[in-house]
């Protein structure tokens, strides 16, 4: 009859109860006057024994055909689950171990890596959802079971299946047993991992992980040489910055650049190219500035075209700060920027130091960056983002776009003649002096005709060549809108110059009058290009981004220094300018608060931010709510901890249960275990057990 586990229990005339699997019968023969010994039968034989009245003497016609093994059931199975994993039989094998755990726990740490090798090299889903899950059990009951290596290889393979949620916390779990893979299988699993957004968040918490349980770790010189930890590499950090700059995480991005120093890397021209992609997002130029007199002197042609995004991501930082003399400057010096040799750097120059943080010497850091020095094989494309500086015949040019936002800004601000300083200066730098005829003929096509005018004096005072075609433009133009008092003065100008505008047809010399009756005239179109990109650039609405740029850089140097005093009432200023708030200036604010352990003033701004949602005036971002519910988990505001669970529900943010989970236990892991709601007497109270319930169900945190 069956017995407990599925298995057959025998007759009750064999002296001690036995077991069988669904083909092997296990049956200790003491007192049946055979040799004391266990034996195994094949089914068909046993159950002939069991369905009929035989005396005993019978069995001895059986003996033929069983396998006699020594030892215990224990021994048994235990042989079977070996030979299944020696035989690469992977269904044999989880039957094996299943049957031997369900009688004798788990087997031993060798056979427990070695079927997590043997599932590891499967295709197929269902059987890696069974290794994860049986690691996470093992990890709950027995971790000193688990095998950093064989674990490796099951993260590798998540982590190309497209499971970085399982591949995660394997690797997770490598961390509480105090290890870390290789940093070439650590790089190709998360080469693999930020392919994805969910999996690209993954892989920045686990980063920041092992980084800080490296530098805990460190700080324990005892137990630090007993745990080898491995350190992540700089390539590590570039992938996941990267990852960081992609999917706007830029909260996330600053917290790993502050890591780089305490865990004693050195940064490379990669590093450098995504963290000028990630301090555009935030408004940081000063550390950009520090940087460009240092990269300005590198002379390799590789390496120039490398930092083609370090120099846009300065000069659209300069636009946004309405800094237009700083952009101006920006692009006259690539103009006259020498074209590169194909050599490298000196030696003194390869070298230079960066803050990673508060530039107080007391309390920052500073990374050391290798300036040449670039991956062979670097995923970092330097060209992914072309926008206000391109790379032309060996050297690096501002784009039409470029200039069409400087024209923009400085025909807004009324200050032609820095416009026409800049044409001047640029002329010099330039092989072709086509620069100024383009930039009159793009006002001429807006309509800007004074302005184009004006720049059309100040060129011909510098010596600058104009077009003739640009002056037939603007007195076409001129003609059109009926100003043909400013178009005698042109003619008169033209005249002067020693220029004749005539008739391609008649080959005549001809007045303004001549010009705008004959219908073969027309206007040179010029650069079509810079004409599209200026209309784009005047169709844009002036926000004041200046102003918005230079308070939230105050407030950033303000949380850096930790004097969160002066932040919140540069806040508050702020508001009572009506200035509204962007996504970084809440997140200055909370990663300023979230470093003093600030759980009240954090309470306020998640009010703030509240706010702004509501009305639409902030758009729901996941480093923000984030970094609000590590913190409200920290200071033990669970209602807070919900309605930020609930709003990422709302809005479809992935959630790390597992970082939840852990920083939960880490604080308050008895937090009301044997309370009883009969013993509660407040009404805060009641509402606080029942949030911290709700968080322990979401979570998945069973009651022990």
């Amino acid at each position: 009859m069956r017995g407990l586990f599925g298995f057959y229990r025998l007759p009750a005339r064999f002296s001690r109860v036995a077991y069988a699997t669904k083909d092997v019968w296990s049956v200790n023969c003491a007192g049946l006057s055979l040799p004391n010994r266990t034996y195994v039968f094949r089914a068909p034989a046993i159950f002939c024994m069991m369905n009929c009245g035989h005396r005993v003497q019978h069995l001895s016609t059986l003996l033929p055909e069983m396998i006699q093994w020594e030892g215990s059931s224990y021994e048994t199975l235990l042989k079977k689950l070996e030979i299944a994993l020696k035989d690469g039989n992977v269904d044999e094998a989880w039957e094996a171990f299943n049957n031997f755990k369900r009688l004798h726990d788990f087997p031993k740490r060798q056979l427990v890596s070695r079927i997590i090798v043997l599932l590891s090299y499967s295709s197929s889903r269902d059987l890696l959802q069974k290794a994860y899950d049986m690691i996470c059990e093992i990890h709950e009951e027995k971790p000193h079971l688990l095998d950093c290596s064989s674990l490796s290889r099951l993260a590798l393979i998540l982590a190309r299946s497209q499971m970085p949620i399982h591949a995660s916390t394997i690797l997770r779990i490598i961390l509480e047993i105090d290890k870390l893979p290789s940093v070439d299988i650590l790089c190709t699993v998360f080469l693999h991992l930020v392919k994805t957004q969910v999996g690209s968040y993954l892989a920045m918490d686990v980063l920041i992980e092992s980084c800080k349980l490296l530098l805990h770790e460190s700080s324990d010189r005892k137990k630090f040489k007993k745990v080898q930890l491995i350190k992540p590499n700089i390539t590590l950090f570039n992938l996941v910055l990267d990852s960081c700059a992609r999917f706007g995480c830029t909260m996330k991005a600053q917290e790993i650049i502050q890591l780089m120093p305490l865990v004693g890397l050195m940064a490379d021209a990669d590093t450098i190219i995504t963290i000028s992609r990630i301090y555009e997002m935030t408004g940081q130029r000063d550390e950009l500035k520090k940087l460009k007199g240092h990269i300005d002197c590198i002379s390799s042609v590789s390496l120039i075209r490398h930092y083609r995004q370090f120099y846009d991501s300065l000069l659209s930082l300069h636009f946004k700060y309405d800094d237009i003399d700083a952009a101006s400057e920006l692009l006259f010096d690539l103009y006259r920027q020498p074209k590169p040799f194909q050599s490298s750097s000196n030696g003194f120059q390869n070298y230079c130091l960066m803050h990673s943080g508060s530039s107080n010497l007391k309390t920052g850091h500073k990374i050391t960056v290798e300036l040449t020095k670039k991956e062979n094989c670097s995923f970092v494309d330097a060209q992914s983002h072309p926008g206000l500086v391109i790379f032309v015949d060996g050297k690096l040019v501002p784009s039409e776009k470029a200039l069409a936002k400087l024209i923009n800004s400085y025909v807004k601000e009324r200050k032609v003649g820095r416009l026409s300083s800049f044409l001047l200066s640029a002329y010099k730098g330039l092989e072709e002096p086509s620069l100024g005829s383009d930039v009159i003929d793009a006002c001429i096509h807006m309509g800007w005709l004074d302005v184009a005018h004006d720049i059309l004096d100040d060129l011909e005072s510098g010596g600058v060549p104009v077009g003739v075609m640009t002056y037939k433009s603007l007195l076409t133009a001129y003609y059109k809108q009926s100003k043909l008092e400013e178009s005698e003065v042109l003619l008169k100008q033209i005249e002067k110059a020693g220029l004749f505008i005539t008739d391609t047809h008649v080959g005549n010399s001809c007045t303004s009058k001549d010009i705008a009756c004959n219908p073969t005239n027309e206007a040179s179109i010029g650069n079509t290009y810079l004409i599209e990109c200026l209309e784009k650039e005047f169709m844009q609405e002036d926000c004041g981004s200046g102003v918005l740029y230079e308070i939230n850089n105050s407030i950033t140097f303000f949380c850096k220094a930790k004097m969160m005093g002066d932040a919140l009432k540069t806040f508050k200023h702020m508001r009572q300018r009506n200035i509204k708030p962007t996504l970084q200036t809440f997140s200055h604010l909370l990663n300023g608060c979230s470093s003093l352990n600030m759980y009240r003033e954090i309470t306020i701004l998640w009010g703030e931010i509240k706010r702004e949602l509501e009305v639409g005036g902030l758009t729901a971002d996941r480093d923000l709510f984030d970094c609000l519910l590590v913190n409200f988990l920290k200071g033990g505001y669970f209602e807070r901890v919900m309605e930020i669970i609930s709003y990422m529900m709302k809005h479809k943010i992935y959630a790390d249960k597992w970082k939840y989970r852990r920083e939960f236990l880490k604080f308050h892991k008895n937090l009301y275990r044997n309370l009883k709601s009969s013993n509660i007497r407040t009404d805060a109270q009641i509402n606080r057990l029942e949030h911290v319930r709700a968080f322990r169900l979401w979570a998945g945190i069973h009651q022990r």
